[in-house]
């Protein structure tokens, strides 16, 4: 027996007349739960309002610009047998009063389990983080230190393990939600009634969750840079929503020619990324290869990367990346691409620095102080830099130069699953032993993988040190929104020309990577040799 159930516009918040900006269905179409019916779009934020039932689409209710709010019905859907009972559930999620949802909760304690709330716990100076992976759903059993969800800020991706073991009773986000300190991520059931428990809430949670935390991801993304490619109408053949048209101009796609893995035939962010991937990898041709033109290059017309079966050559194991080699490789193939960048090298001699490190070290060791690293030396003579060249602590944000008044170093810091970036705040008001002791400590927690979002975000300069390998130069690259970075090699004993004859010096490879459309050659020349004579001579360091 078939049954037509409303589906209705859920809680948005405080909107009562907001513009639909998308339709994805028509009369006669077949949609599933969670696929979406509408996008809306307000002032501040855009949201896709799922379906809650499964069914064939009978009567579709509103148009592009329509406006709705809370309860609107936006369209009828005819289910059939075991899926209208199904279908009840659902749809009372949808509606604005919460009652069919928290009656499985409210049960759960009287029979010997509690309903806990799993929260973000502490993640540093971040009020909105994305959450880019989704471990858990209703019905799922976990334990303490399983993980729920991975946050990503722009400089680092963290897990949020469970505080607690149970069955998940609610989930009330999901992927593209922002959180903070304190977000409730899911509501866990724990004790004994837990897994028999677990199956009533399945239905509605997810769908009573689902429609609030869209909103959230894109109300940041429409307010994206200026276009770089022509605006799309909204209602054209192209289905994407305007968070995903406006990360297309920010990266000059063409949304055209971006294939579609969405609902309905609609462009979501991950295939924008993927054809983006594929362009600078060679996998996909760009827009000057598509067009048939001759090009050098400039419109990453390459060559397809190459298949190879390795295997048929002999063993071999396959192993994944780390997250955090995936998310460095997006950054600096990014950063790679965009910044129009010039390594310049110079030598420094570090002779007496070096013979007054040793030094006082020797005298720490009897006091248990702070051991000095070379590094702790670079990042003051970095700041005289950046205060002497102010060029060097700024950053671009479109036509303007941001020019920065505080001085905050980043180190790169090897860990067992790839490179991290801590940095340490406010180095021109820390001694050296203060910067040596925290930045040894900071380098420990990087190891340990211990790291905060906040130890790795507001870095101005950044230092590549390879000392403690190895090596003459190399040519870092430059950690964007910043606009140089120092790399530094293993020193070395090489005979010095002093006027009269050789004599032994030791030597430290610099190597300086700058954003050229911020530093031209003779100021990054400039910036290196003044680093090279604080090194040599650490007392101008007072003046």
């Amino acid at each position: 027996m078939s049954q037509i159930i409303e589906v209705k516009v859920p809680d948005i918040g405080d909107f009562e007349s907001v513009p639909v900006i998308e339709l994805f269905v028509k009369v006669g179409d077949t949609i599933k739960v969670d696929d979406a019916i509408v996008t809306l779009e307000s002032d501040k934020a855009t949201m896709d309002v799922p379906s809650t039932v499964e069914g064939v689409v009978k009567e579709v209710l509103v148009s592009l610009g329509s406006k709705v709010g809370e309860g609107a019905l936006l369209i009828k859907v005819e289910t059939g047998g075991a899926a209208a009972a199904a279908a009840a559930p659902a749809a009372q999620a949808a509606a604005p009063a919460p009652a069919p949802t928290a009656a499985p909760v409210a049960a759960a304690p009287a029979a010997g389990g509690g309903v806990v709330e799993v929260k973000v716990p502490d993640i540093g100076d971040f009020a909105e983080v994305p959450v880019i992976e989704l471990y858990v759903k209703v019905g799922d059993s976990i334990k303490v230190d399983d993980a729920i969800a991975t946050l990503e800020s722009d400089k680092a991706t963290m897990d949020v393990p469970s505080t607690v073991a149970g069955t998940v009773k609610e989930v009330l986000v999901q992927i593209g939600s922002k959180v903070g300190e304190g977000t409730v991520l899911i509501k866990v059931e724990s004790g004994s009634s837990a897994p028999a428990a677990a199956p009533q809430a399945a239905a509605p949670a997810p769908v009573a969750a689902a429609p609030a935390p869209v909103a959230a991801p894109v109300a940041t993304a429409a307010a994206a840079p200026v276009a770089l490619a022509p605006a799309l109408a909204v209602g054209s053949k192209v289905h994407a929503s305007p968070s995903v048209r406006a990360y297309a101009r920010e990266l000059g796609v063409d949304l055209n020619k971006v294939p579609a893995t969405g609902p309905k035939n609609r462009i979501v962010k991950e295939d924008l990324t993927k054809y983006v991937k594929g362009v600078m990898s060679g996998a996909v041709a760009g827009p000057a290869a598509a067009a048939g033109g001759a090009s050098l290059g400039g419109g990453l017309d390459l060559l397809p990367w190459p298949k190879v079966d390795f295997a048929k050559f002999g063993e071999i194991e396959v192993k994944p990346l780390s997250r955090i080699k995936k998310i460095s490789g997006q950054n600096l193939s990014r950063n790679w691409v965009m910044i129009p960048a010039v390594t310049y090298h110079e030598d420094a001699d570090i002779t007496d620095i070096e013979a007054f490190r040793v030094l006082l070290n020797k005298e720490n060791e009897k006091g248990g102080g702070a051991k000095l690293t070379m590094l702790a030396f670079l990042m003051k003579a970095c700041v005289k830099g950046l205060q002497k060249f102010p060029e060097f602590n700024s950053s671009l944000d479109g036509d303007n130069l941001v020019l920065k008044k505080y001085f905050n170093i980043g180190f790169a810091a090897d860990t067992p699953n790839g490179l991290v970036v801590p940095v340490v705040k406010n180095v021109d008001k820390k001694s050296v032993f203060e910067l040596a002791q925290e930045s040894g400590e900071l380098a420990k927690q990087a190891r340990d993988g211990k790291l905060k979002p906040a130890d790795m975000s507001g870095a101005c300069f950044t230092i590549s040190s390879l000392g403690g390998i190895g090596g003459t130069y190399f040519a870092p690259i430059v950690n964007a929104p910043e606009v140089a970075i120092l790399g530094v090699n293993k020193s070395a004993m090489k005979p010095v020309w002093d006027g009269k004859a050789f004599v032994p010096r030791l030597v430290l490879p610099l190597s300086l990577t700058a954003d050229h459309r911020v530093i031209d050659g003779a100021l990054a020349t400039r910036f290196n040799v003044y680093i090279a004579q604080l090194l040599a001579d650490f007392r101008r360091v007072a003046l």
